[in-house]
């Protein structure tokens, strides 16, 4: 690369050195010449002595930390843009970088395509920022300085604002959770005094509130009553609408001053609709506010699409599972069902162990799932009905560990998987497929041996009959501690004396 190809110059600073061999590297290759420090100290020689066209500054670092090399830069020469990176975010530090003349905030662990943006973005600023320097008067320099300063600051406020609407609904798990965080996010946001989201479309012939939220400091007002000719418009034009001040044309109620109503549309079409309302004081909405909450709007319509295509995703992904064991179950009659029972009785003992609610669904779905494996054994192995030879019986024991490939290959369900691949593990450790011991097996796949046993032998096999269960808990019982976690037995023992244990007659 030719010295006329070479673009701005970049200080990185990080006491992590593969940081800033990365950082070196790639900025680097796109053609910028990179400067880099270990700490704020060696910074601070390296631009006594170079030409720094920006600089990249993680926060805590040994003898002079980020922010004070920030405010040390800001100081000296305001004209280079100062990024910090940090992997442990405040609103304490946050606020701090501002006051120093930070133009940006960037959370660790940091994409590199999102540090050249950052990089190209705060540049252009550098260079219309010089330019205005050397156009204007000493006089007009300060005013414009003051106000760029005023917009740049504004600039990472609402890139933050908006950076964080992005990644709160990117985060949401459900729809109800979605809609929750719509409503509250227009009364943080848009300082509304309150806010309900409608479902508003086509295909319902009345709208109907899902949730609602308010600052608690003004009474509950209808906002706005249903069938509200505003609310209509809205829905039929698609286009969100600002009411700045209530013109007591009849349109608004009385008690409410501003209101905006924004359209929430999926797939293009009008779902339902935002509305919110300041109902006291001198606080209006603005442009910017019916911007921010069409943010907020668009977004929520992304996440809950998402949702929906996920959901049908994983459903979809169960039935195929479940298929496979309904058509491994149909193979052998004596075995119909049991990996329903398995897991129904797993969830049982759970409950007695105080499991959380997402181990009982681990135990629900690893349950249905646990024999899938036996799809990798040939039916003259499987389903043979007199004893097995031990070359045979070894290829029966590998049914666990081919389950917990197939449940792999998918890429989720890792506690799942562990335990398809470890419920045949024996407590002494004489079990397969690895000879586990003890707590180093998993627990729910503990809880799932058990149930497997039971299961097992109080229903009938092909080379025998049901086993009465009072002789099969004794028998269990007899080997706690040795193939079993005893807890896991006392826990199943107590089931039985409830009377809390399906009987297989009745699955």
């Amino acid at each position: 690369m030719n010295a006329d190809d070479i673009k701005e110059t970049l200080l990185f600073v990080d006491d992590e050195e593969n940081i800033l061999d990365i950082a070196c590297e790639y900025f680097e290759f796109k053609g910028y010449a990179v400067l880099t420090a270990r700490n704020g100290r060696e910074a601070v020689n390296i631009l006594s002595s170079k030409h720094v066209d920006c600089c990249f500054t993680d926060i805590n670092m040994p003898e002079m930390d980020g922010l004070a090399l920030a405010e040390y830069i800001h100081q000296t020469d305001n004209t280079i843009p100062v990024i910090v990176m940090t992997g442990y975010p405040s609103l304490d530090n946050s606020i701090a970088t501002l006051k120093n003349g930070v133009v940006d905030f960037l959370i660790k662990p940091v994409n590199l395509e999102q540090m050249e943006l950052a990089v190209r973005r705060v540049l252009r600023q550098r260079r219309l920022f010089i330019e205005n320097i050397l156009l204007q008067k000493e006089v007009e320099q300060k005013a414009r300085l003051e106000k760029l300063n005023r917009e740049l600051i504004y600039k990472v406020e609402e890139l933050n604002l908006l950076n964080r609407i992005m990644s709160d609904f990117a985060a949401i798990g459900s729809t109800t959770d979605v809609f929750k965080r719509v409503v509250e996010m227009a009364l943080e946001v848009a300082h509304a005094d309150t806010a309900r989201f409608l479902v508003v479309n086509e295909f319902v012939q009345q709208p109907f509130e899902v949730c609602r939220a308010g600052n608690g400091s003004q009474p509950e007002t209808d906002l706005p009553p249903y069938g509200d000719a505003l609310l209509a418009d809205v829905t039929r034009d698609a286009l969100p609408l600002l009411v700045a001040e209530n013109s007591n044309d009849g349109r608004l109620p009385e008690a409410i001053r501003s209101a905006v109503f924004v359209p929430m549309k999926i797939r293009d079409r009008v779902f339902g609709v935002l509305t919110a309302a300041i109902c006291g004081g001198r606080l209006r909405f603005s442009e910017r506010d019916l911007y921010y909450l069409s943010y907020i709007t668009l977004n929520a319509a992304r996440s809950i699409e998402n949702l929906a295509l996920y959901e049908n995703i994983y459903q979809n992904l169960f039935a195929t599972l479940y298929a496979f064991v309904n058509a491994l179950e149909a193979r052998d009659r004596y075995t119909r069902q049991h990996s329903e029972r398995v897991a129904r009785l797993s969830m049982l003992i759970g409950e007695v162990l105080d499991c959380s609610p997402e181990e009982l669904d681990v135990l629900h779905f690893s349950g249905h799932l646990h024999d899938i494996g036996k799809i990798g054994i040939r039916d003259d192995i499987l389903l043979k009905s007199g004893e097995l030879t031990e070359e045979e019986y070894e290829k029966i024991k590998e049914h666990p560990q081919i389950g917990a490939n197939i449940i792999g290959q998918l890429g989720l369900w890792d506690r799942e998987k562990d335990i398809i691949r470890f419920h045949h593990e024996h407590y002494d450790g004489t079990g397969y497929p690895t000879g586990l011991k003890g707590d180093k097996i998993p627990l729910l796949a503990r809880i799932m041996a058990v149930a497997d046993v039971f299961d097992a032998m109080a229903s009938g096999r092909s080379y025998r009959g049901k086993i009465d269960e009072s002789v099969v808990m004794a028998m269990i019982k007899k080997r706690a501690g040795t193939h079993f976690d005893p807890r896991v037995v006392d826990a199943l023992m107590q089931l039985y004396r409830d009377g809390r244990v399906p009987r297989i007659a009745e699955a």
